[in-house]
């Protein structure tokens, strides 16, 4: 079966519920009726429920920029898997490089969170990728060996099959720089390969591996025409409705 690909927005910290809404209003009818791809929004804490009620029988799922690997518990200013389910979000992302840059998130935080949102039904997307350093040093392959190896320890085959990874190569995210769709294709390839390592050849062939990083409309019909790339993970091109329908429908 080939993979069904995933088109996802990451709105960072940016709109209020107000701006949210009036995003709703003019994106849903431009991708009104497309079943090629799914299509996720990740919002802001406090967008999740303007969000969620607006896309309300449409074909469009929202989730969580972040959560707590502690189901409840005394963690000021997180939020729990609990919390993110009680609102109607179906989806999350895990280990972002700006949690791991900004806020210190390890590969071992990354595991638990990955724990908790298969435990809870909410489908995480495993978020990795390399800095500028590392590339220029030849050390991608051993980074994002070492990262999803991290974030998968023990998962077991059977309880994987939600998980989706979006490689995103730090040095691309925000600057305009976007790996060329061969490297972004050569990534995926070292990703796919250590997944089969880990928990099999089956599992690796089903695993939805997502770009992100300076995707654009111009940039992206070349990006995911590779057979390797499964789909986006999108910036700043995804807070205005129209750029982000137009990498929707590529």
């Amino acid at each position: 079966m080939p993979r069904k690909a995933l088109i996802a927005a990451n709105w960072k910290m940016y709109k209020t519920p107000g701006q949210a809404q009036s995003f709703m209003d003019t994106f849903l009818p431009l991708v009104a009726g497309h079943t090629r791809d799914e299509i996720a929004l990740f919002p802001s804490p406090v967008l999740l429920p303007t969000v969620v009620s607006a896309a309300e029988g449409a074909n469009v799922a929202v989730g969580a920029q972040n959560m707590h690997f502690a189901a409840e518990g005394a963690y000021t200013g997180e939020t729990s898997v609990l919390q993110l389910k009680a609102v109607g979000a179906t989806h999350t992302l895990i280990g972002h490089s700006e949690r791991r840059q900004y806020f210190a998130e390890s590969d071992a935080i990354v595991n638990k969170k990955l724990h908790t949102a298969l435990q809870h039904g909410v489908v995480p997307i495993v978020c990795v990728g390399e800095v500028l350093e590392e590339r220029e040093a030849g050390h991608t392959g051993a980074v994002l060996k070492t990262q999803i190896a991290g974030a998968f320890a023990g998962i077991a085959p059977g309880a994987a099959t939600p998980i989706v990874v979006a490689y995103e190569p730090v040095w691309a995210i925000g600057t305009g720089r976007t790996a060329t769709p061969e490297i972004a294709a050569e990534a995926h390839h070292i990703l796919r390969a250590e997944v089969a390592r880990l928990l099999g050849a089956e599992v690796a062939a089903a695993m939805r591996i997502l770009y992100g990083g300076s995707v654009k409309p111009e940039n992206a019909t070349a990006l995911l025409a590779q057979d390797e790339i499964d789909g986006a993970l999108v910036g700043g091109a995804s807070l205005k409705s129209d750029s982000f329908a137009a990498i929707v429908q590529y």
